[in-house]
């Protein structure tokens, strides 16, 4: 049994001519099922031309639109919208829609630059919870950015710097990943575009597993880790003959504390990418995730694991960290092994708590009930 219904919550004008329409969709699935599944259509209407974007799962979290239409943000999408051109112009598609409503007033949250001997890392905030990464070659000033979904901010931190840039790190096809990719080789010609899926946008050459390149005299070695995705890279930097921690840049297969859902995958591969993969590098590793989760996911840990003491420092320090408007990034991979319930599924606490005595149909279990799971306010 499958079922569902559609209900208008609000129709908005800035102007004649211009009209947001937000519906809720609800679906219910399977006889007697209390799962019911919410949307948000948003159409955006303009001089007759209907822009329609569906919004749902993590973007309809991201999104933090109220399903009641009240919410102020709605007003702050339409002043986005007021200089749209007319018909005849040239109109923006699904694509800038969707950016559009995903930028919040957590574009406001701070960039933070990691600096070692070797190489420079800027954390450069995007949307509402998403992370671009601008690695710099301290000894050429070479420069990769990792998942530009916001050009303009990168090339405003590249001059910044005073750097070249010349390479795309792209570690995933999602539109919050690669949806900048064609804007910024446009504005930037010349750039070398990575990534490991043919979906990728802009893409100049393909990387499999263990392919290596250079960015100035960094080392970067392409790990294939599909789950989140069938083609999700992440991609490992190292200096030769250097003593400082390597980086990882981990998209969205491992954030702190957590890991990506299991869109084009199965539990056997996250198993592979976390603990075979990402587990192995050297356990100093900086590793560079793809959005700011941390909290939520400390939470789900610590449900996991309510005795875990690393887990209980860690959440202390992340909250302390995001009420001061400050990056919770990057982590260790020693770090993960202490207290992200993915890279802990070998453990007997966690596989008690998953009823299951296998490390990868514990890994199945856990990531079935995070996709579940109610976070606690406190």
């Amino acid at each position: 049994m499958h079922c569902s219904n559609s209900e208008m919550i609000s129709v908005l004008g800035a102007e004649p001519g211009r009209e947001l329409h937000i519906t809720r969709e609800t679906s219910l699935s399977r006889a007697g099922s209390e799962n019911m599944f919410f949307s948000l259509r948003v159409v955006l209407c303009m001089h007759g031309r209907a822009f329609d974007l569906l919004l749902e799962g993590e973007e309809l979290k991201r999104c933090s639109l109220a399903t009641d239409g009240n919410s102020e943000r709605v007003s702050y999408f339409m002043d986005a919208f007021s200089d749209f051109p007319a018909p005849k112009e040239r109109l923006a598609g699904p694509a800038q829609l969707r950016a559009v409503f995903l930028h919040t007033e957590h574009e406001q949250r701070k960039s933070t630059t990691v600096a070692q001997a070797d190489m420079k890392v800027e954390l450069l905030p995007a949307l509402t919870d998403n992370y671009m990464y601008l690695l710099i070659d301290e000894e050429t000033k070479e420069a990769a950015i990792v998942d530009p979904v916001q050009p303009q901010k990168v090339l405003d931190a590249v001059k910044k710097h005073g750097v070249k840039l010349t390479t795309v790190l792209t570690t995933h096809h999602h539109w919050d990943h690669a949806g900048g990719n064609e804007k910024l080789v446009k504005m930037e010609t010349g750039l070398r575009v990575y990534g490991g899926d043919s979906r990728v946008g802009a893409l100049t050459q393909k990387v499999s597993h263990l392919t290596s390149l250079k960015v100035g005299s960094l080392n970067v070695k392409c790990l294939c880790t599909p789950c989140h995705t069938s083609g999700h890279i992440c991609y490992y930097v190292t200096k030769p003959n250097s003593s400082e921690p390597p980086a990882v840049f981990t998209g969205d297969t491992l954030f702190v504390a957590g890991c990506g859902k299991f869109f084009e995958g199965t539990p056997e591969e996250m198993y592979r990418a976390l603990i075979e993969i990402l587990g192995s590098l050297e356990p100093a590793t900086r590793v560079y995730c793809g959005h700011e989760y941390t909290i939520n996911n400390l939470k789900f840990a610590r449900h996991v694991e309510p005795n875990n003491v690393a887990i209980q420092e860690k959440l202390a320090w992340a909250k302390a960290k995001y009420d001061s408007g400050e990056p919770t990034i990057p982590s260790t991979i020693a770090e993960e092994f202490t207290y992200n319930p993915f890279m802990r599924v070998r453990e007997k606490t966690v596989q008690q708590h998953a009823g299951e005595t296998d490390p990868i149909r514990t890994m199945g279990a856990i990531r079935r009930e995070k996709d579940n799971f109610r976070v606690p306010k406190d």
